[in-house]
Protein backbone atom coordinates (compact mmCIF):
# COMPACT_ATOMS: atom_id res chain seq x y z
CA UNK A 1 0.00 0.00 0.00
CA UNK A 2 1.12 3.62 -0.07
CA UNK A 3 2.88 5.24 2.94
CA UNK A 4 -0.09 7.81 3.28
CA UNK A 5 -2.38 5.00 3.37
CA UNK A 6 -0.41 2.79 5.69
CA UNK A 7 0.17 6.14 8.27
CA UNK A 8 -4.10 6.52 8.18
CA UNK A 9 -4.99 3.48 8.55
CA UNK A 10 -2.67 1.81 10.79
CA UNK A 11 -1.79 4.35 13.62
CA UNK A 12 -0.13 3.05 16.92
CA UNK A 13 -3.03 1.80 18.69
CA UNK A 14 -3.72 -0.51 15.50
CA UNK A 15 -0.09 -1.35 15.55
CA UNK A 16 -0.19 -2.44 18.61
CA UNK A 17 -2.99 -4.56 18.18
CA UNK A 18 -1.28 -6.13 15.50
CA UNK A 19 1.78 -6.54 17.27
CA UNK A 20 0.19 -9.04 19.07
CA UNK A 21 -1.64 -10.85 16.80
CA UNK A 22 1.30 -11.67 14.20
CA UNK A 23 5.37 -11.00 13.72
CA UNK A 24 5.49 -8.03 11.77
CA UNK A 25 8.07 -5.15 11.67
CA UNK A 26 5.33 -2.21 11.65
CA UNK A 27 8.45 -0.35 9.79
CA UNK A 28 8.51 -2.65 6.85
CA UNK A 29 6.02 -1.42 3.93
CA UNK A 30 6.43 -2.58 0.59
CA UNK A 31 4.95 0.37 -2.16
CA UNK A 32 6.58 -1.73 -4.75
CA UNK A 33 7.38 -5.55 -4.66
CA UNK A 34 10.57 -5.44 -6.41
CA UNK A 35 12.33 -2.91 -3.95
CA UNK A 36 10.70 -4.79 -0.99
CA UNK A 37 13.32 -7.05 0.82
CA UNK A 38 12.75 -11.13 1.88
CA UNK A 39 9.25 -11.79 1.38
CA UNK A 40 10.03 -15.29 1.71
CA UNK A 41 8.10 -15.81 5.31
CA UNK A 42 4.98 -13.88 4.85
CA UNK A 43 2.11 -15.87 5.37
CA UNK A 44 -0.19 -12.72 5.45
CA UNK A 45 -0.36 -9.93 3.47
CA UNK A 46 -2.05 -7.07 4.26
CA UNK A 47 -2.77 -4.65 1.33
CA UNK A 48 -4.95 -1.45 0.46
CA UNK A 49 -4.97 1.53 -2.20
CA UNK A 50 -1.74 1.19 -4.28
CA UNK A 51 -1.34 -2.52 -4.03
CA UNK A 52 0.69 -3.58 -7.29
CA UNK A 53 -0.81 -6.58 -8.73
CA UNK A 54 0.08 -10.14 -7.38
CA UNK A 55 0.78 -11.80 -10.45
CA UNK A 56 3.42 -15.06 -10.78
CA UNK A 57 6.51 -13.03 -10.38
CA UNK A 58 5.41 -11.77 -7.40
CA UNK A 59 4.11 -14.31 -5.80
CA UNK A 60 7.15 -16.72 -6.28
CA UNK A 61 8.94 -14.46 -3.60
CA UNK A 62 6.48 -15.41 -1.43
CA UNK A 63 5.96 -19.26 -1.40
CA UNK A 64 4.65 -19.18 2.50
CA UNK A 65 2.15 -16.48 1.48
CA UNK A 66 -1.17 -18.08 2.35
CA UNK A 67 -3.76 -15.18 2.78
CA UNK A 68 -4.26 -11.34 1.51
CA UNK A 69 -6.43 -9.00 3.93
CA UNK A 70 -6.86 -5.95 1.87
CA UNK A 71 -7.58 -3.24 4.23
CA UNK A 72 -9.56 -1.30 1.42
CA UNK A 73 -12.42 -1.68 -1.11
CA UNK A 74 -12.23 -3.51 -4.32
CA UNK A 75 -9.50 -6.07 -4.74
CA UNK A 76 -9.83 -6.64 -8.54
CA UNK A 77 -6.83 -4.21 -8.84
CA UNK A 78 -4.02 -6.66 -6.98
CA UNK A 79 -6.13 -9.54 -7.07
CA UNK A 80 -4.90 -11.61 -9.74
CA UNK A 81 -5.74 -15.19 -11.40
CA UNK A 82 -2.37 -16.51 -10.15
CA UNK A 83 -3.96 -15.81 -6.40
CA UNK A 84 -6.64 -18.02 -6.87
CA UNK A 85 -4.83 -20.52 -9.00
CA UNK A 86 -2.38 -20.44 -5.92
CA UNK A 87 -5.54 -20.77 -3.31
CA UNK A 88 -5.05 -17.86 -1.19
CA UNK A 89 -7.73 -16.99 1.23
CA UNK A 90 -8.34 -13.30 0.07
CA UNK A 91 -10.69 -10.82 1.96
CA UNK A 92 -11.86 -7.41 1.93
CA UNK A 93 -13.18 -4.47 3.70
CA UNK A 94 -15.46 -3.38 0.92
CA UNK A 95 -18.45 -3.95 3.50
CA UNK A 96 -17.14 -1.31 5.57
CA UNK A 97 -15.83 0.84 2.94
CA UNK A 98 -19.65 0.48 2.06
CA UNK A 99 -20.87 2.08 4.91
CA UNK A 100 -20.20 5.98 4.13
CA UNK A 101 -20.91 5.56 0.71
CA UNK A 102 -24.39 4.29 1.73
CA UNK A 103 -24.45 7.17 3.90
CA UNK A 104 -23.37 9.52 1.13
CA UNK A 105 -26.09 8.70 -1.26
CA UNK A 106 -28.63 8.67 1.46
CA UNK A 107 -27.87 11.88 2.28
CA UNK A 108 -28.16 12.96 -1.82
CA UNK A 109 -31.62 10.98 -2.19
CA UNK A 110 -32.76 13.66 0.78
CA UNK A 111 -31.07 16.57 -0.39
CA UNK A 112 -32.58 15.68 -4.28
CA UNK A 113 -36.10 15.62 -3.31
CA UNK A 114 -35.95 18.62 -1.30
CA UNK A 115 -34.66 20.35 -3.53
CA UNK A 116 -31.58 21.43 -1.20
CA UNK A 117 -29.44 22.89 -4.35
CA UNK A 118 -31.80 25.09 -5.62
CA UNK A 119 -33.35 26.43 -2.95
CA UNK A 120 -30.47 27.60 -1.24
CA UNK A 121 -28.76 29.31 -4.51
CA UNK A 122 -32.40 30.99 -4.41
CA UNK A 123 -32.11 32.20 -1.14
CA UNK A 124 -29.03 33.47 -1.53
CA UNK A 125 -29.93 35.15 -4.38
CA UNK A 126 -33.28 36.87 -3.12
CA UNK A 127 -32.22 36.91 0.18
CA UNK A 128 -36.11 36.76 1.68
CA UNK A 129 -38.54 34.49 2.40
CA UNK A 130 -40.77 32.88 -0.84
CA UNK A 131 -43.42 30.51 -1.62
CA UNK A 132 -41.26 27.64 -1.72
CA UNK A 133 -44.46 25.33 -2.67
CA UNK A 134 -45.13 27.31 -5.23
CA UNK A 135 -41.27 27.05 -7.12
CA UNK A 136 -41.48 23.69 -5.89
CA UNK A 137 -44.95 21.84 -6.28
CA UNK A 138 -43.19 18.42 -6.19
CA UNK A 139 -41.07 19.22 -2.72
CA UNK A 140 -40.61 16.78 -0.60
CA UNK A 141 -39.44 13.09 0.26
CA UNK A 142 -42.80 11.94 0.86
CA UNK A 143 -44.24 8.73 -1.63
CA UNK A 144 -41.19 9.30 -3.94
CA UNK A 145 -39.57 6.81 -5.85
CA UNK A 146 -36.64 5.85 -5.60
CA UNK A 147 -34.63 3.55 -8.03
CA UNK A 148 -31.72 1.73 -7.12
CA UNK A 149 -29.61 -0.01 -9.66
CA UNK A 150 -27.53 -3.14 -8.04
CA UNK A 151 -28.17 -4.65 -5.17
CA UNK A 152 -23.74 -4.41 -4.54
CA UNK A 153 -22.68 -4.03 -0.89
CA UNK A 154 -23.27 -0.44 -0.89
CA UNK A 155 -27.18 -0.66 -2.90
CA UNK A 156 -27.91 -3.53 0.01
CA UNK A 157 -27.10 -0.73 2.76
CA UNK A 158 -28.83 1.94 1.03
CA UNK A 159 -31.59 -0.03 0.97
CA UNK A 160 -31.68 -0.55 4.54
CA UNK A 161 -30.67 2.96 5.25
CA UNK A 162 -33.96 4.03 3.08
CA UNK A 163 -36.56 1.08 5.06
CA UNK A 164 -37.49 4.05 7.92
CA UNK A 165 -38.37 6.25 4.89
CA UNK A 166 -41.59 6.99 2.92
CA UNK A 167 -40.32 5.96 -0.48
CA UNK A 168 -41.23 3.31 -3.14
CA UNK A 169 -38.18 1.91 -3.83
CA UNK A 170 -37.43 -0.13 -7.21
CA UNK A 171 -34.40 -2.22 -7.83
CA UNK A 172 -32.77 -3.12 -11.19
CA UNK A 173 -30.44 -6.05 -11.00
CA UNK A 174 -29.96 -9.06 -13.02
CA UNK A 175 -28.42 -11.35 -10.22
CA UNK A 176 -31.61 -10.67 -7.78
CA UNK A 177 -35.02 -11.98 -7.32
CA UNK A 178 -38.56 -10.89 -6.98
CA UNK A 179 -38.37 -12.49 -3.61
CA UNK A 180 -34.67 -11.20 -2.52
CA UNK A 181 -35.63 -7.69 -3.26
CA UNK A 182 -38.91 -7.59 -1.24
CA UNK A 183 -37.01 -8.44 1.47
CA UNK A 184 -34.81 -6.17 1.44
CA UNK A 185 -37.73 -3.37 0.81
CA UNK A 186 -37.96 -2.76 -2.86
CA UNK A 187 -39.43 -3.99 -6.31
CA UNK A 188 -37.65 -5.68 -8.81
CA UNK A 189 -37.96 -4.20 -12.23
CA UNK A 190 -36.26 -3.76 -15.50
CA UNK A 191 -33.80 -0.63 -15.74
CA UNK A 192 -35.78 0.78 -18.23
CA UNK A 193 -39.01 1.14 -16.35
CA UNK A 194 -36.60 2.19 -12.82
CA UNK A 195 -35.80 5.07 -15.19
CA UNK A 196 -38.80 6.14 -15.98
CA UNK A 197 -40.54 5.40 -13.40
CA UNK A 198 -38.16 7.33 -10.27
CA UNK A 199 -37.61 10.83 -8.85
CA UNK A 200 -33.86 9.86 -7.77
CA UNK A 201 -32.11 7.13 -9.33
CA UNK A 202 -28.57 5.71 -7.72
CA UNK A 203 -26.31 3.49 -9.27
CA UNK A 204 -24.80 0.84 -7.41
CA UNK A 205 -23.56 -1.54 -9.98
CA UNK A 206 -19.90 -2.80 -10.52
CA UNK A 207 -17.66 -1.91 -13.40
CA UNK A 208 -17.88 -4.79 -16.11
CA UNK A 209 -18.08 -4.96 -20.22
CA UNK A 210 -21.67 -5.45 -19.84
CA UNK A 211 -22.49 -2.42 -17.52
CA UNK A 212 -19.90 -0.29 -19.62
CA UNK A 213 -22.15 2.87 -20.33
CA UNK A 214 -25.55 1.41 -19.15
CA UNK A 215 -26.84 4.66 -19.10
CA UNK A 216 -26.65 5.72 -22.67
CA UNK A 217 -28.23 8.23 -24.58
CA UNK A 218 -31.06 6.34 -24.87
CA UNK A 219 -31.66 5.51 -21.19
CA UNK A 220 -30.86 8.61 -20.00
CA UNK A 221 -34.00 9.70 -21.87
CA UNK A 222 -35.86 7.79 -20.27
CA UNK A 223 -35.27 9.64 -17.12
CA UNK A 224 -38.39 11.67 -16.51
CA UNK A 225 -38.12 15.72 -16.45
CA UNK A 226 -36.50 16.71 -12.73
CA UNK A 227 -35.23 13.25 -11.86
CA UNK A 228 -31.94 13.03 -10.22
CA UNK A 229 -29.18 10.95 -10.82
CA UNK A 230 -26.75 9.69 -8.30
CA UNK A 231 -23.29 8.27 -9.15
CA UNK A 232 -21.18 6.88 -6.51
CA UNK A 233 -20.07 3.72 -8.63
CA UNK A 234 -18.31 3.75 -11.25
CA UNK A 235 -17.66 6.95 -13.77
CA UNK A 236 -17.48 4.31 -16.76
CA UNK A 237 -21.70 3.47 -16.08
CA UNK A 238 -22.48 6.30 -17.64
CA UNK A 239 -21.75 7.77 -21.14
CA UNK A 240 -20.52 11.15 -20.20
CA UNK A 241 -20.99 12.81 -22.81
CA UNK A 242 -24.61 11.94 -23.36
CA UNK A 243 -25.00 13.31 -19.46
CA UNK A 244 -23.11 16.52 -20.49
CA UNK A 245 -25.74 16.90 -23.11
CA UNK A 246 -29.36 15.78 -20.96
CA UNK A 247 -27.75 18.10 -17.96
CA UNK A 248 -26.82 21.18 -20.20
CA UNK A 249 -30.38 20.95 -21.38
CA UNK A 250 -31.27 21.04 -17.41
CA UNK A 251 -33.87 18.63 -17.78
CA UNK A 252 -32.34 16.66 -14.90
CA UNK A 253 -30.54 17.07 -12.34
CA UNK A 254 -26.88 14.99 -11.50
CA UNK A 255 -24.94 14.52 -8.00
CA UNK A 256 -21.49 12.49 -9.13
CA UNK A 257 -19.08 11.81 -6.95
CA UNK A 258 -17.72 9.53 -9.56
CA UNK A 259 -16.85 10.52 -13.34
CA UNK A 260 -15.10 9.26 -16.24
CA UNK A 261 -12.48 9.96 -16.39
CA UNK A 262 -11.66 10.90 -13.09
CA UNK A 263 -10.77 13.88 -12.51
CA UNK A 264 -13.08 15.44 -15.55
CA UNK A 265 -11.12 18.16 -17.88
CA UNK A 266 -11.02 21.71 -16.62
CA UNK A 267 -13.12 22.30 -19.36
CA UNK A 268 -16.07 20.17 -18.81
CA UNK A 269 -19.58 22.02 -18.45
CA UNK A 270 -20.39 19.84 -15.44
CA UNK A 271 -18.47 21.90 -12.90
CA UNK A 272 -20.70 25.27 -13.49
CA UNK A 273 -24.44 23.97 -14.40
CA UNK A 274 -26.31 24.59 -11.55
CA UNK A 275 -28.32 21.04 -11.37
CA UNK A 276 -25.25 19.17 -11.17
CA UNK A 277 -23.15 18.42 -8.16
CA UNK A 278 -19.87 17.39 -8.24
CA UNK A 279 -17.64 15.90 -5.58
CA UNK A 280 -14.28 14.57 -5.55
CA UNK A 281 -14.75 10.96 -5.24
CA UNK A 282 -15.40 11.52 -1.55
CA UNK A 283 -18.12 9.13 -0.90
CA UNK A 284 -15.94 6.73 0.66
CA UNK A 285 -14.08 6.00 3.95
CA UNK A 286 -12.05 9.13 4.27
CA UNK A 287 -10.26 10.44 7.53
CA UNK A 288 -11.95 8.81 10.68
CA UNK A 289 -14.18 6.90 8.81
CA UNK A 290 -10.98 4.67 7.49
CA UNK A 291 -10.84 3.11 11.41
CA UNK A 292 -13.95 1.06 10.36
CA UNK A 293 -11.68 -0.44 7.35
CA UNK A 294 -8.87 -0.71 9.96
CA UNK A 295 -10.97 -2.65 12.33
CA UNK A 296 -12.44 -4.67 9.89
CA UNK A 297 -8.84 -5.52 9.18
CA UNK A 298 -7.55 -6.77 12.04
CA UNK A 299 -10.83 -8.54 12.72
CA UNK A 300 -10.18 -10.73 10.05
CA UNK A 301 -6.44 -11.19 11.01
CA UNK A 302 -7.82 -12.38 14.28
CA UNK A 303 -9.96 -14.98 13.09
CA UNK A 304 -7.13 -15.89 10.46
CA UNK A 305 -4.62 -16.67 13.31
CA UNK A 306 -7.74 -18.35 15.54
CA UNK A 307 -8.24 -20.92 12.72
CA UNK A 308 -11.73 -19.17 11.51
CA UNK A 309 -13.10 -18.45 8.64
CA UNK A 310 -13.08 -14.82 7.05
CA UNK A 311 -16.34 -12.96 7.99
CA UNK A 312 -15.74 -10.84 4.85
CA UNK A 313 -14.03 -13.24 1.83
CA UNK A 314 -14.01 -12.42 -1.34
CA UNK A 315 -13.67 -15.70 -3.95
CA UNK A 316 -13.38 -15.98 -7.50
CA UNK A 317 -16.62 -16.37 -8.74
CA UNK A 318 -18.01 -13.74 -6.56
CA UNK A 319 -15.00 -11.20 -7.49
CA UNK A 320 -16.52 -11.89 -11.61
CA UNK A 321 -20.18 -9.86 -10.83
CA UNK A 322 -18.88 -7.33 -8.26
CA UNK A 323 -16.80 -3.79 -8.22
Amino acid sequence: MGRRHRDALFPPAAIQRLTRLVDIDPQLLAEDFDRAPDLAPVEILITSWGCPPLDDRVLTRMPALKAVVHAAGSVKHHVTDACWDRGLLVSSAAAANAVPVAEYTVAAILFANKRVLELGALYREHRAALDWSAHFPDFGNYGRTVGLVGASLVGRRVLELLRPHDFDVLLADPHVDPATARSMGARLVGLDELLTASDVVSLHAPALPETHHMLDARRLALLRDGATLINTGRGSLIDGQALTAEASSGRIYAVLDVTDPEVLPAASPLYSLPNVLLTPHIAGSLGGELQRITRSALGEIERYCAGLDFAHPVTRAALATSA
